[in-house]
């Protein structure tokens, strides 16, 4: 290890070191009473990736300060767009429901009749009822949410799309429904928060609306938070799902618990809104807003001084002049691309599920947080900027094996060959029998540029084993077909694709059986149809 190392440090100091900077072995170098090793030298003229750099005796030149410095603040552009996604897909998310009427927390979007492709939602699925709403604990202070009984996954995510408590099925309430409260950051009050684990569901008590009541408490970080819920389709159909949360979802202010504001649903299913965050400089606007808003506490001081750098200050307005408004435009650019690599073609081998196979997963490293499980490389970056470049809904119940609680899913986005996906040609993919899914398994399409469903001749373009009457091979295996015409005596195991896009998709599981954690049981490449 230290001899390769070594020569890591040799071949870079030989690539940088190209100028006429030298070693005296055994006297002293020009300039110099003593010997001065050439490592720590800094030659006249240096050959880089962003151009020749001048020197004087180790002092940058004019010119080469203000190629320096535009270049690190584009470097610091580029990291405040990767490291910030969760942040500002949040806030996209509270705009787009926002402007949809739910700007309240007692304004729920639902949707009653699923989600379909109009909508621009990062992965969104075509086979639960989703019920959402954004809290604001600093106008509203501690939050209660009532859960009704029966309530598939659902999940509280802070304004930074950290993990804040499980509801619902792997909540603490596990599907039988319960009072959660919500407690914003600095909260010094009597309240304290419970386990919220899968192992410890273990309540505490606290009066509500004049009731002592068995209650799970949660503490944010932030004073933005997200609630989404999900309800199971009953006989393939989503009625009883979206009556479950019309009449048993409850979410008001604790202060308030004795009048609480009546509960309002809005229909999100067929309305065409964004909840997706900028890919140009407005990102960075969209940042500046979410820090205006959240505490100091918020974010460390490593992130806030990323931001800062770049003109992004808590109190102060975003100004850049006309110079570092150029460089941010690149900026943006470049995080996206980079981002768009990360997510749509990982190169990270851990992120693979089957040796020799396409699947990807979207939880790299099986962690929630995306730190190495063995505490040695710390955070993996591009493992989280993989899944929120692409995806939302941030919970363990995604990430850990806890067979048949939560739900698990496989990114794939190229076929057998590591080609692309494209939408003028015809694919085919075999699921094999016994798909490991205690609750219903499905497959959805779409779009590369929106990663939201893709929109073609289909409203809901997936398939569901449970909703749709597919056509099953006699080994029990289903062969799903994708391409911009149906395929004959197939049809119903058909998905429209759009001649000139490309597309992707995400296989889903929810609850995920043990075959599905150990890979006896596995996935199958799409194959090109010629």
């Amino acid at each position: 290890m230290e001899k390769l190392f070594s020569c890591s440090l040799a071949l870079a100091a030989a690539v940088l070191l190209s100028g006429p900077v030298q070693a005296w072995a055994g006297q002293a170098a020009p300039g110099f009473n003593t010997t001065i090793p050439d490592y720590i030298m800094t030659p006249d003229k240096v050959e880089t990736r962003i151009g020749e750099l001048s020197f004087y005796d180790g002092i940058p030149d004019k010119p080469t300060l203000d190629k320096l410095y535009d270049n690190l603040d584009f470097m610091r552009g580029v990291d405040v767009f990767l490291n910030f996604i969760p942040a500002t897909s949040i806030e996209a998310m509270r705009m787009g429901m926002a402007d949809l009427g739910a700007d309240a927390s007692n304004k729920v979007l639902i949707f009653d009749d699923l989600m379909d492709s109009n909508p621009l939602f990062l992965t969104g699925n075509t086979d639960t009822v989703y019920a959402a709403a954004i809290l604001d604990l600093e106008k509203d202070g501690p939050t209660v949410v009532e859960v009704p009984p029966g309530s598939g996954p659902g999940t509280l995510n802070d304004a930074f799309f950290r993990f804040v408590v499980d509801m619902g099925a792997p909540g603490p309430d596990r599907k039988k429904g319960g009072t959660y409260i919500i407690l914003p950051p600095g909260y010094k009050g009597e309240l304290k928060p419970t386990p919220n684990t899968f192992t410890d569901n273990s309540s505490s008590k606290a009066i509500v609306d004049g009731e002592l009541r068995d209650v799970w408490i949660a503490q944010s970080r932030s004073y933005t938070n997200w609630l989404i819920l999900r309800g199971f389709l009953v006989n393939g159909k989503p009625d009883a799902a979206s009556t479950m949360y019309r009449e048993g979802l409850k979410i008001y202010p604790l202060a308030q618990a004795d009048n609480p504001p009546a509960m309002q649903f809005i229909n999100g299913s067929g309305k065409a809104f964004n909840t997706i965050h900028a890919n140009t400089t407005k990102f960075y606007e969209e940042l500046w807003h979410v820090l205006q808003k959240e505490p100091i506490s918020f974010i460390d001081p490593e992130l806030r001084g990323q931001a800062a750098a770049i003109g992004i200050v808590k109190g102060q307005p975003f100004a850049p002049d006309e110079r570092m408004q150029k460089i941010l435009v690149d900026s943006a650019a470049v995080g996206n691309a980079t981002a768009r690599a990360i997510s749509l073609r990982p190169r990270d081998k851990n992120a693979f599920l089957y040796k020799g196979k396409q699947w990807y997963t979207g939880f790299v490293g099986k962690d929630y947080r995306w730190l190495d499980n063995t505490g040695v490389r710390g955070r993996n970056l591009d493992a989280r900027t993989l899944f929120f470049y692409s995806a939302t809904v941030n919970t363990p119940a995604m990430a850990l094996e806890i067979p048949g609680v939560g739900s698990n899913y496989a990114f794939a986005t190229s076929d057998s060959n590591g080609d692309i996906l494209f939408g003028e040609k015809n694919y085919k993919v075999n699921i094999p029998a016994d798909v490991p899914a205690r609750d219903f398994w499905s497959i959805v399409v779409y779009d590369p540029q929106t990663r939201s469903e893709l929109q073609s001749g289909q409203p809901y373009p997936s398939k569901n084993n449970k909703r749709d009457k597919l056509i099953y091979n006699g080994d029990g295996s289903v062969d799903l077909y994708f391409g911009p015409e149906p395929v004959k005596e197939f049809e119903a195991n058909w998905t429209q694709t759009v001649p000139g896009k490309a597309w992707f998709v995400l296989f889903r599981l929810y609850g995920p059986l043990q075959p599905w954690f150990d890979k006896t049981w596995q996935l199958n490449d799409f194959e090109l149809i010629k």
